[in-house]
């Protein structure tokens, strides 16, 4: 199916200006998420990268500590799903699931780094996240039998710790 101009411009606004993800978007505009896929990916080919203007945007409209923010935000949001995630798979062991908390953990740590140059408030954010990720891996050299207690504290621990000092 064509769409016209319109269309597209309405999809990348949402996606740019008021910072939907691509299936948040797909569901505004009743487009699919392929069609919506389809057309950033061309855009980005044409130099129209919607990432860019998305950040642009925020900058622009917020400054840097929101552009900083607002990074945080959405990888906090995709931490949790991911720590849901292996939380409820029953495909993964114990021991496997401490290794990939470990792993999402230090992406978190990383992550938590970089955004503290851009935005010095989320400091103790980072704090919290390096410790985090310090009791992972010592849970998981030292007490792997703990593995699956550990799991099941681990996001509501996350959780507070995101409110506590995000």
């Amino acid at each position: 199916m064509a769409y016209s101009t319109q269309r597209i411009t309405e999809a990348r606004s949402a996606y740019v200006y008021e910072a939907l993800n691509l299936e948040s978007v797909a569901r505004k505009t009743n487009i699919p998420l392929s069609t919506i896929r389809r057309w950033k990916d061309a855009a980005r080919e044409n130099g129209d990268d919607w990432d860019r203007a998305r950040a642009a945007a925020r900058l622009s409209g917020e400054g840097a500590e929101a552009v900083t923010a607002a990074v945080m935000e959405d990888f906090v949001l995709l931490f949790q799903s991911t720590l849901e995630d292996v939380k409820n798979s029953q495909d993964i062991k114990p021991l496997d699931k401490a290794e990939v908390l470990s792993r999402i953990s230090d992406a978190y740590a990383k992550t938590m780094n970089a955004v503290t140059k851009g935005n010095p408030k989320l400091d103790k954010l980072s704090f919290a996240a390096d410790l985090l990720r310090d009791l992972v891996q010592f849970i998981q050299i030292n007490y792997p039998q703990h593995a699956a207690a550990m799991e099941e504290v681990l996001l509501p621990f996350g959780e507070s710790i995101g409110k506590r000092y995000g």
